[in-house]
Parts: structure tokens; sequence; C-alpha cells
């Protein structure tokens, strides 16, 4: 019989493409394996993993809400009702292994298969380990890390340092900057910022982008920039006219994107920095300050250390965020400095590390 595996978890690009790469690279060495993943209800994974396509069946979940602890009352409720969905969900598809990539439903279909015996893995990506993770992973087979120094979190003899699996479009391509700056329309011959504030957006972000749109114009620098959906209303609206700028909710063509652009303005989440690390394009990262136990600060501060980024706080984003892009984009010299340190960063094949553990 072929084996089964379930893949948990989602919520946001950062949890749902490393598991979409996984489950790539555990049908590439096996083909026969069976997949299903499983997520939470209204969120941006039952659209991108159909995409890819994979079944994903879904979860009545949500996370933890730390700007509104009303809103949690319903919590329990909602983790009790899961339980009952993720037993349902095992009895039609006995799965061999149950993977969990981060978000909301990880926590109550690895819990639930390590209740019943079935073997469970854990992929981490960031720098602090997310509490959810850490209980997990005392029952868990092996729990795949993205960088060594994580003892502190899980047991030692269960750790396996991978990488952070990133998208074959990314890690393969092979496009020129030319070829990539004209699919969105722009010159060739000018600079090329790439503002992504995740695949959910980022207001902070965003509003600071808005707001120097005049400066980036005035400097002879063109925008790609991905708002999510919340915020693309206000930016076409400050963007009508200005062909000097490209925006979308959402950027499908990443790999075009990053080819296109010779700096990058992100957040600081574990997938974010791996792809940055990859495609070598020097980063100015905002850390989203209301992650959990500050993870993306930590994240940022890994790269900032190495020389391979600049840091520019939330709070501080209104008036320094386009002052340190225009610096950044003025020394060619420093940039060529962090972008020969990113490639020393970099983990091309995390998810083929990851697939052979499990696979075997």
């Amino acid at each position: 019989m072929p084996k089964r595996i379930v893949i948990a978890g989602g919520g946001t690009g950062g949890h749902i493409f490393p598991a979409i790469a996984i489950a790539n690279a555990i049908k590439k060495k096996d083909p026969a394996v069976e997949i299903l993943f499983i997520g939470a209800k209204g969120k941006m994974e039952m659209e991108k993993v159909p995409q890819a396509g994979y079944r994903i069946e879904g979860l009545d979940i949500a996370g933890f809400n730390r700007s509104s602890l009303l809103k949690n009352i319903s919590l329990p409720f909602k983790l009790i009702r899961s339980f009952f969905q993720v037993r349902a969900i095992f009895a039609r598809f006995q799965p061999d292994a149950a993977i969990g990539v981060g978000g909301y439903s990880s926590f109550p279909v690895l819990k639930y298969a390590q209740e019943n015996g079935i073997a469970t893995y854990i992929h981490e990506a960031n720098s602090f380990a997310g509490k959810a993770n850490q209980l997990l992973g005392k029952k868990a087979k092996m729990v795949f890390v993205a960088t060594a120094g994580m003892e502190a979190f899980f047991p030692v003899d269960k750790l396996v340092v991978t990488g952070n699996p990133v998208r074959s479009t990314i890690v393969n391509s092979r496009l020129s900057r030319e070829e990539a700056i004209r699919f969105f329309g722009l010159d060739p011959a000018l600079p090329v910022i790439l503002s992504v504030g995740g695949s959910l957006g980022a207001k902070t972000i965003n509003e600071a982008i808005a707001g120097g749109l005049e400066q980036l114009e005035t400097a002879g620098i063109q925008l790609i920039w991905q708002t999510g959906k919340s915020y693309l209303p206000a930016a076409q609206s400050v963007t009508t006219g200005r062909k000097s700028v490209w925006v979308s909710d959402f950027i499908k063509e990443m790999d075009y994107a990053y080819a296109a652009a010779d700096l990058v303005v992100s957040r600081a989440g574990a997938m974010s920095i791996a792809e940055i690390c990859v495609v070598q394009k020097p980063p100015v990262l905002v850390p989203y300050p209301y992650a959990a136990e500050d993870h993306q600060t930590v994240n940022a501060l890994y790269l900032v250390s190495a020389g391979a980024a600049e840091i520019v706080r939330d709070q501080e984003a209104a008036g320094n965020l386009v002052s340190t892009i225009l610096e950044l984009a003025g020394d060619s010299d420093k940039r060529a400095s962090m972008s020969a340190r990113l490639g020393a960063l970099a983990i091309r094949n995390a998810d083929e590390l990851i697939a052979n553990y499990i696979v075997q």
C-alpha cells in the first residue's frame, strides 16, 4: 500500500509555500505517496494548496488573538471541535505520518496523531520556537529547524538543521533582470525596489511607502509593490498615473519580482528571509512587532549581525523607512557586500533534506 502523509498548517504564505515545497519534494522522491493537507477554513491555504495540485480539508479553528482578549472566548470551543474534525479526517484518510509546518491547524492535527501513535514531524521556521511547537516537539519523531542553537526549545536528539524550504520557482530561477523588469512594465535602465509586507500585506510598510512615493520618484527609483488585499484600494489611488510603480495585492510571480529587484523591503518572517538569502537581494527589514515572542525581530537581527540586512523598527518606519531605502539604493558597494553575505547564508535544498528524512 502507498504511504499516506498529512501536512498541517497555514494561515500565511510563510507556512503554506514551505509546506507545498516539502510536499513536492516528497512526491519527487516517492511518487506513490498520497498527501493530504489540513488547514483552517477561510485562510489562504484553502486557495493556494489546490492551485498547487493537492487536496486540502479545512478545520473550524482560529489562532490566539493578542490584540483583543475578548475575541478569544470561543477559542476553546473551536479547538475541541477541530479535534473531532481531525478524528474524522484521520478515520477516512488513515495517514502513516503527519507533518506540522506551523499555523492554526498544526496543533490539533499533530496532537491527535501523537495520541494515536502516528509518527509526527515538525518544521520550525523561526529562530525562536512557538509554544505549540515546543509542546509537540517532545513527542515528535524529528524536528526540522532553520538554524543551529535550537536546543533551548526542543530535545537535542530530535533536532535536524535543514534550513527553510524555498519555492522551487525561486531557487531554480534563471530570469535576467531586464526580462523580469519588462514583465512588470518598468524600465530596466532605472533601479527597482520590491516592497512586500508578506502574503497578507503590512500596514506600516504600505503607509510609509505611500508617503514616500514622491521621494522615490524624484530619485528615479521604480517600485514593485505588493500591498495585501486591505490596502490595495488606497495604494491604487495614490499610484494612479505613476508609470514608475507596479502595484497588486498579491504577486504570484515572485521569481520575476525578485529577479527585477535591486533591493527588497520586507517583514522579517522566516520564509521571507530564506527567500531573500537565496536570491541575494539586499533587504531593508521591518519586523512585525506583535509576532509571537517577537520572533521577527530575532530573525532580522540574525541577518543584521551578519552584515546582510538593514533594519527599521516598525514604530520608526513612517519617519525612517524611505530614507533608509534611498541611502541603500545609492550605495552600490554596500549592496554588493550584503548580497555576498546573503549568499553565504542561503540553503537551497531544505525541501529535499526534509523529504529524505521523512520518506526514509
